[in-house]
């Protein structure tokens, strides 16, 4: 069983009425009673409700969160299942999540992969000594195909917009939005998600003055790219995302934030190829894994993010792969404003600076080997053959071999 978020509303309950209604014909077959039935799914935390997870929990042989922190928040969560057992020793472990890399590299970084990697290395994602080679590819290539990238994903923008303002699909308000000043040489910043209100959407507006400033430079311009849907039900999603709406026409900003509407798979190819930094900044430890910075950093991106789910591990494995904001762990408004400060500051004096720091050729050395190092760490570290690779050997492959030996003598160890 895997457990995917802390989040509570994504562990369903349901009452012991409604138990009643759909399980009473069920629990006889099974020789239980309706307590012993209910007890299945009782957890402290859920009243009297029937906890799906805690059920999941306690039927399962092997179980895991998607991160390492996940795995420790999972195991604080739900060690009383196991009485008398302290968190740290409750039998649920980790496993981190991963991305299907040929899906995700952009089509020209992987023709240039296919030149400086080994021949076949689409076939062991996995093994850091095939990306070993990112190193020796040449900084000019590289940028060619980045700053390529990010014209081709500022181009799909505009002829998206462009289209949808002709069959009157758009106002005037909606095309402003949609990115029509954003520009191919300023550093570009990504966030799309779900927008769920934990991962704080809207931090970087904590400040709109001081944020403006940044965007604004003149001699160090940044532009943001937003996207993403919120589900239906989830009307905190929903105005983060008219927020950041408004905030695109807010002249303050001068046309460097724009909200790409329509969020799917192949807008999000665009941005994860076409943007420098990836940002995420959740509410700690609420991120339990995370799989779009694995992405953009697939791609040579940079990221900037809280350390929470993937990126604590990602980050401490290579500092040189982006930068690292530690979370104040404060209440919710102190918190915002605390991480706020922090991410103003990164890229105030660390990630504007070091992106326009450009030789005699106009090529930003240092943060070209940053995105090299991005690539080449974090490829093999975030691939999904890594990650299906480790519930083969840590999870699948022990749980079938304990299946076979309790299904011998026609399982009498079982029913003992």
């Amino acid at each position: 069983f895997t457990s995917h978020t802390p989040v509570p509303a994504g562990h369903d309950v349901f009452s012991p009425q409604m138990m009643d209604r759909y399980f009473s014909f069920y629990w006889p077959r099974l020789g239980l009673d309706r307590e012993q039935f209910l007890a299945l799914g009782h957890h402290d935390g859920s009243g009297d409700g029937f906890n799906m997870t805690a059920l999941s929990m306690r039927l399962s042989g092997y179980r895991n969160g998607v991160s390492v922190r996940h795995g420790e928040i999972t195991r604080a969560m739900w060690h009383d299942l196991w009485p008398g057992v302290e968190a740290p020793l409750a039998p649920i472990t980790s496993i981190t999540n991963g991305v299907h890399m040929p899906t995700w590299i952009s089509a020209p970084l992987q023709q240039l992969l296919n030149r400086y990697l080994p021949e076949g290395w689409w076939e062991n994602l996995q093994d850091p000594d095939v990306w070993s080679n990112v190193q020796q590819i040449p900084d000019e290539e590289l940028w060619a195909v980045k700053s390529q990238n990010r014209q081709d994903l500022l181009e799909y923008l505009r002829e998206y917009t462009r289209n949808r303002w002709s069959t009157g699909e758009l106002d005037t308000k909606q095309v402003v939005a949609g990115g029509p000043f954003l520009e191919r040489r300023p550093l570009t910043i990504g966030f799309a998600r779900r927008f769920a209100t934990y991962k704080r959407a809207t931090l970087i507006f904590n400040d709109a003055d001081r944020l403006a400033r940044i965007l604004t430079n003149p001699e160090r311009p940044v532009q943001l790219i937003f996207a993403g849907k919120a589900h239906p039900a989830d009307d905190g999603g929903k105005r983060l995302i008219q927020e950041i709406f408004w905030r695109s026409l807010d002249p303050r900003f001068q046309g460097h934030i724009a909200f790409a509407e329509d969020y799917d798979m192949l807008l999000a190819e665009r941005l994860y190829a076409g943007v420098d930094v990836w940002l995420n900044n959740p509410r700690a430890p609420l991120e339990a894994s995370g799989t779009s910075g694995m992405k953009a950093a697939a791609n040579g991106a940079l990221n900037v993010s809280i350390l929470d789910g993937w990126w604590i591990e990602g980050w401490h494995a290579n500092e040189e792969t982006g930068w690292g904001i530690h979370p104040s762990n404060l209440p919710d408004g102190a918190g915002d404003q605390t991480d706020a400060e922090s991410l103003y500051r990164a890229l105030e004096t660390e990630v504007v600076p070091l992106f326009y720091e450009r030789d005699e050729h106009d090529l930003p050395r240092q943060w070209i080997a940053h995105s090299k190092e991005a690539i080449r760490t974090l490829g093999p570290m975030f691939s999904s053959q890594r990650m299906v690779i480790d519930y083969i050997t840590e999870l699948y492959a022990p749980a079938c071999e304990g299946g076979l030996r309790w299904a011998e003598s026609t399982l009498g160890a079982a029913k003992r």
